[in-house]
C-alpha cells in the first residue's frame, strides 16, 4: 500500500515539473525612457512589480521572469518597452471635474520578440492610471495599468 501511494505521489510530482517546463517564457526587461522624458519613479523598482503583475494576469499560460533562464526553454519571448512621454496629471482637475479627468498618463512603445529576435508584437499605447488610484510612490501607480494593457495585447496576439 505504501509503495503504491509513494508511486502515485512520485508520478504526480513528476508531471508537475514537466508541465511547468513546457510553458512559454516571457522575459520582462527593465523599461527605459526616451531622451528628454523624466519620470519621478525608479524604473528598476518597476520591473519586479511588472513581473508580479504579469504573473497574475498571464501566469496560467506563461512563465514570467525578469532574467533570461540559463537553460533555454522551447519557446521564449522578450518584452522591451520605452516610455516616450509622461504627464503627471492635474490634482485640481481631478478634484473639481472628477470622472477620471486629470489622471497621470504615460505614452509607451513596446515590442515582444521571439527567441530569434523577430518582432511578434509591436505597439504604441497611452496608459493612464486607474480611476481609483492616484497615490505616489517609488514606482507610481502606472505599473498595474501598464501590465493590464500589455497583457491584453499579448492575449490578443495569441502568443504560444
Amino acid at each position: 500500500m505504501k509503495k503504491c501511494l509513494l508511486l502515485i505521489v512520485g508520478f504526480a510530482l513528476s508531471t508537475i515539473g514537466l508541465s511547468s517546463q513546457g510553458k512559454t517564457v516571457i522575459v520582462v526587461h527593465p523599461f527605459t525612457t526616451a531622451t528628454g522624458v523624466e519620470l519621478p519613479y525608479d524604473l528598476k523598482l518597476m520591473q519586479p512589480q511588472l513581473v508580479a503583475e504579469f504573473k497574475v494576469m498571464l501566469g496560467k499560460d506563461f512563465d514570467i521572469v525578469a532574467e533570461t533562464p540559463t537553460t533555454p526553454p522551447p519557446t521564449i519571448y522578450t518584452l522591451d518597452a520605452e516610455i516616450t512621454g509622461w504627464r503627471p496629471g492635474n490634482a485640481a482637475k481631478r478634484l473639481m471635474v472628477g470622472l477620471g479627468s486629470g489622471r497621470e498618463a504615460s505614452d509607451l512603445e513596446y515590442r515582444i520578440t521571439d527567441g530569434t529576435g523577430k518582432k511578434v508584437l509591436e505597439r504604441k499605447d497611452t496608459v493612464r492610471t486607474n480611476f481609483y488610484s492616484q497615490g505616489a510612490g517609488s514606482t507610481g501607480t502606472l505599473a498595474h495599468p501598464i501590465a493590464q494593457k500589455i497583457a491584453e495585447r499579448i492575449k490578443d496576439a495569441k502568443l504560444k
